[in-house]
């Protein structure tokens, strides 16, 4: 009787067993919904280039946000560098990279809100002055939350990591928060094409 027990347990724990982390399958899910969210402000964005009827006008405005892009972008590297310290069990060089991240992401957004104010006080773009600035304002500001969200859970997985809570028990959830963030920064290259290249 035990013997057909343990028959009838083993392909349980066998199916059980090849599951993926939910952790993983809940990311995919929001990637996928958040790439049709941004497909719709891109597409917009798109729509409405040259339609303004009055100025400022792109190509008067807009310089593209080099030095911004490449930081951001950088990010996403020293995000696998971590993700792969802490693998291996270090967690010294894990946090070490991980304020890299962070730092590069917070330069990212500082360079947004540096550049939106120069466009609202010395260009006098706003959300409301013309189909323009209410696309480009909507598309990038879309980006910059979603940077600020993933800088949020950053900043709580660093406070963690300080504070000596932080193992390799945790690699599946950073390596979960890391998908999200290569995410902010494949969606960048999309939006700087549009808005910087094509959109000018």
């Amino acid at each position: 009787m035990a013997a057909a027990a343990a028959i009838t347990k083993t392909p349980a724990l066998a199916w059980q067993a090849t599951l993926p982390y939910r952790g993983r399958i809940g990311i995919l899910a929001l990637i996928l919904t958040e790439t049709a969210f941004f497909s719709i402000f891109v597409v917009a964005y798109i729509f409405y280039i040259g339609k303004s009827l009055t100025g400022p006008f792109p190509k008067d405005v807009l310089s593209a946000p080099i030095v911004n892009t490449i930081c951001l972008l950088s990010s996403s590297v020293t995000i696998v560098l971590a993700v792969r310290a802490l693998r291996s069990g270090s967690i010294r060089i894990f946090g070490i990279w991980w304020l890299v991240t962070f730092a590069l992401g917070l330069e990212f957004l500082a360079g947004t809100a540096l550049e939106w104010r120069r466009l609202i006080y010395r260009e006098g773009l706003t959300i409301g002055t013309n189909l323009f600035g209410t696309t480009y304002y909507s598309l990038v500001g879309l980006h910059a939350l979603h940077v600020t969200i993933g800088l949020i859970l950053i900043l709580i997985v660093m406070i963690f990591t300080m504070l000596g809570y932080i193992d390799r028990r945790h690699l599946e959830r950073t390596d979960a928060l890391s998908w999200y963030w290569h995410f902010v920064d494949a969606v960048w290259i999309v939006v700087f094409t549009t808005v910087y290249i094509v959109g000018r």
